[in-house]
């Protein structure tokens, strides 16, 4: 595992500020993970209740889901990121937490990890699956990124790497499965959004 995995939470808190102002100067690249959103709102159906594992600063994902009426418990591992959560939605729950150790005694109708999971090293990203699960409701609808294969992949970000690590899509499958997950949707390195990996699942109804 590259080093760069153990400092993750320190670089988003040292850059918050200048991550949050790329997310929201990226208007075309937001416009395609919108079109994403509204196919996990889709699946939620009637359902308002979300919990977003690595929330930002609310923009544009967090946002975009207040807009449509759902209710939101926000989750990030930066302290300055959570304010910003807060000045613009105060009427919504946001939490400062690594979502590693999360243990809400809750259960929710849609379950997001856009842009967070594969920061996690490849055992952590594992580990994450039993998170999913208990804080899943039966038919909660779960969306997140991925990188299309297994491997680390260490990128930049204001001049520090930035760590990236993925699955094999098979594994992400079994995990989804042994969790209690169907997939609905997986599209790899999707060309209409950023070359993204997305991957779009629901939880079984038992």
């Amino acid at each position: 595992m590259d080093d760069s995995a153990r400092h993750i939470i320190e670089l988003y808190q040292r850059h918050a500020s200048a991550w949050d102002q790329a997310r929201r100067g990226n208007t075309q690249g937001v416009e395609s993970e919108l079109r994403w959103l509204q196919r996990f709102r889709q699946l939620m159906g009637s359902g308002v209740q979300v919990l977003d594992l690595g929330c930002g600063g609310a923009e544009p994902m967090a946002s975009d889901l207040i807009e449509h009426g759902c209710e939101l418990t926000g989750v990030d591992s930066s302290r300055t990121l959570v304010d910003l959560c807060r000045q613009r939605h105060g009427d919504q729950r946001w939490i400062h937490d690594d979502m590693r150790n999360l243990a809400l005694n809750e259960d929710f109708d849609g379950i997001l990890a856009w842009n967070s999971l594969f920061h996690l090293s490849p055992d952590d990203q594992r580990a994450m699956f039993a998170v999913f699960e208990r804080h899943a409701r039966p038919g909660c609808a779960l969306m997140f990124t991925s990188g299309p294969a297994a491997g680390e992949a260490i990128g930049q970000f204001q001049g520090e790497a930035l760590y990236h690590a993925s699955l094999d899509p098979g594994e992400y499958c079994t995990l989804l499965d042994t969790h209690g997950f169907e997939v609905v949707r997986h599209v790899s390195e999707d060309p209409d959004c950023c070359g993204f990996t997305v991957w779009l699942a629901r939880s079984l109804d038992y």
